[in-house]
């Protein structure tokens, strides 16, 4: 029995994959979320043998303690699968798109530790230009996750004269007027 861990924004789409999935004689459904947070601690109390989570929900998490995943992916986002790549275990990458069979062969693969990759998401990750370092890159995440400039600051290890710079920075490059915008445009375009 493959040991399942749903973590996809929207019920319906989280119930329907559920329902395809339960229907399965050798998977089962042992946790569904719609949130990001708390899922790591989730994982380590259910202890799946895979969960399906929305690269959106990862955030800016430590995945690498978490069971293997199987990450579906908006194309305009492909940019963020860094954020789920470890070393070593096996992975599952699949646009948000695809078809329940493709799911469910995608689960029962990463639970005999093959990898599944969707050749396409990874080209659009490797082929979509952002505007932004890595440094400013971070910066964003952390400031669209909510946190002020001192904590942005204090989690990078800068001054907050230096992330306020940035995030200026960051404003201009994307052609915002605010830092609300910026992270709107950047989420928009896949860039966090």
């Amino acid at each position: 029995m493959i040991r399942t861990l749903l973590a996809l924004d929207g019920a319906l789409v989280r119930g329907a994959l559920s329902l395809v999935l339960t229907a399965e004689a050798d998977i089962s459904v042992v946790a569904e979320v719609d949130r990001g947070d708390g899922l790591a601690r989730l994982i380590r109390a259910r202890r799946p043998d895979v969960a399906v989570i929305d690269l959106d929900l990862v955030g800016t998490a430590n995945v690498a303690g978490w069971c293997p995943l199987l990450v579906l992916v908006d194309q305009r986002r492909a940019r963020r699968l860094h954020r789920v790549l470890v070393p070593g275990r096996p992975l599952g990458i699949l646009g948000r798109d695809v078809a329940p069979h493709r799911v469910l062969d995608g689960l029962r693969r990463l639970a005999r530790g093959e990898s599944v990759i969707d050749v396409d998401l990874v080209m659009a990750a490797l082929t979509r230009g952002s505007p932004l370092t890595s440094r400013e890159t971070q910066i964003l995440d952390l400031t669209a996750a909510g946190a002020p400039v001192a904590e942005v600051a204090r989690a990078l290890g800068l001054a907050p004269g230096t992330v306020r710079n940035h995030l200026g920075r960051i404003t201009r490059k994307v052609g915002a007027r605010t830092r609300v915008e910026a992270v709107r445009v950047a989420h928009e375009a896949g860039w966090i």
